[in-house]
């Protein structure tokens, strides 16, 4: 696998030879002080360029950056909405593992968009195209205080689509109350527990892209609990998983009322819960 420095040679040296690229800049994982560093860290790479139309029509210029295993086109997706005028990406694993994410943009979209981003770096401005950025920082990822209104919210989404999960199990519906569960009904959890680090560490963190980073600063058992609320295709163990997902988000929302002086609806927690245990009449 070639190393950081090799591969910034030749992401910095292609742009020094085409006087169609008037700057660079780098964010994602590599520019993040506090992501833990690996070699599966992408190189998420900005060209400001002129235009975007002959880097387009050359299918093969990305090639200079080592041999393709295999490459994905996201501008040309029928489902993705795309400005390829003003921007167009390449994303690239090569055969030695490592992986780019290439993305062309044009001065005036470069210009309008670098400063939202505080995890971007600028590597190469060749003719000073790009205004000052300032060092780089997850700033925009970090957790940031709920008010009553999204607390409330998120309690409300997560203990009334319950009834959805439990609906999906009782009629046998794996990949319906897998859907339920997942995208839905854990995201809420997912953000009460976001919150409850935020409290802990005075907004000063990002818990990561799909809260990864979250075990830091829960205990061992909250952790746990939270990795034990995954489960198969099995319903028995569907069910044991939303339970162990209930308790822990009851135990998170309580902690969080509390600790910011929240009101938590309980009636709509015991009679959510009552539902979904079979202790109303259905």
């Amino acid at each position: 696998m070639r190393t950081e420095k090799e591969m910034l040679d030749i992401i910095l040296g292609t742009a020094r030879d085409d006087a169609r690229i008037h700057a660079v800049y780098m964010n994602g994982s590599r520019t993040n002080p506090n992501a833990p560093k690996d070699r599966f860290q992408d190189y998420d790479i900005v060209y400001v360029v002129d235009e975007t139309e002959s880097f387009i029509r050359d299918k093969g210029w990305v090639r200079r950056f080592g041999e393709i295993s295999f490459m994905q086109y996201p501008d040309e997706s029928p489902d993705y909405p795309s400005d390829k005028a003003s921007s167009y990406a390449w994303l690239m694993m090569f055969t030695d593992g490592n992986r780019l994410d290439l993305t062309v943009k044009t001065v005036a979209h470069a210009k309008k968009n670098v400063l939202e981003d505080s995890l971007c770096v600028v590597l190469l401005d060749k003719d000073g195209t790009l205004p000052p950025v300032p060092e780089s920082s997850d700033l925009i990822y970090r957790v940031k205080a709920p008010s009553q209104e999204q607390f409330s919210s998120s309690c409300n989404e997560f203990y009334w689509c319950l009834n959805n999960v439990a609906k999906g199990l009782w009629r046998g519906e794996v990949p319906y109350a897998q859907d339920m569960l997942n995208f839905v009904v854990r995201k809420q959890l997912e953000k009460l527990l976001s919150w409850k680090v935020g409290v802990l560490t005075s907004y000063s963190v990002s818990v990561g892209k799909s809260a990864k980073y979250m075990y830091r600063w829960l205990t061992a058992e909250e952790w746990q609990s939270y990795l034990d609320t995954y489960c198969g295709a099995d319903i028995p163990a569907m069910w044991q998983s939303v339970e162990t997902m209930c308790t822990l988000f009851l135990d998170t929302a309580r902690w969080l009322a509390g600790r910011c002086g929240f009101e938590f609806n309980q009636s709509e927690a015991d009679n959510s819960l009552a539902y979904i245990k079979g202790e109303l009449a259905i």
